[in-house]
């Protein structure tokens, strides 16, 4: 349930951070120069559809199926993944997201119980 929930929440927060870069360019300000750079409309697009699909996620969790629970994992990694390389934009905004991605693999981990799919 807890996993579930923060799923739901990451997964929004990431919808509303990539219409954000969709809509206006300007939202997010880059520091300096970074390895990983790539024009904010792209990773607009990239939080957008990946916080749809964690949303997806959240509410299959909700569900009870394992295969929620598994895509939960590999999508919260996805997740630390894309927000650290998002760090020069947002660096504190993609801290606490990468924390509460991790604390999402933790109790995804943790109680692993069979569910009736």
């Amino acid at each position: 349930m807890f996993a579930a929930v923060l799923l739901l929440v990451t997964g929004c927060l990431a919808v509303f951070q990539g219409i954000a870069a969709i809509a206006n360019d300007d939202v997010y300000a880059r520091i300096g120069s970074y390895v990983f750079e790539f024009d904010l409309t792209a990773w607009g697009w990239i939080h957008l559809i990946v916080g749809i699909i964690v949303v997806l996620t959240g509410v299959g969790l909700f569900a009870g199926s394992n295969l929620a629970r598994g895509a939960g994992i590999a999508l919260a990694g996805i997740s630390v993944i894309l927000n650290f390389m998002w760090l020069p934009y947002q660096p504190w905004w993609s801290i606490i997201i990468i924390a509460i991605d991790v604390f999402i693999i933790w109790a995804l981990c943790t109680s692993w119980t069979q569910a009736t799919d």
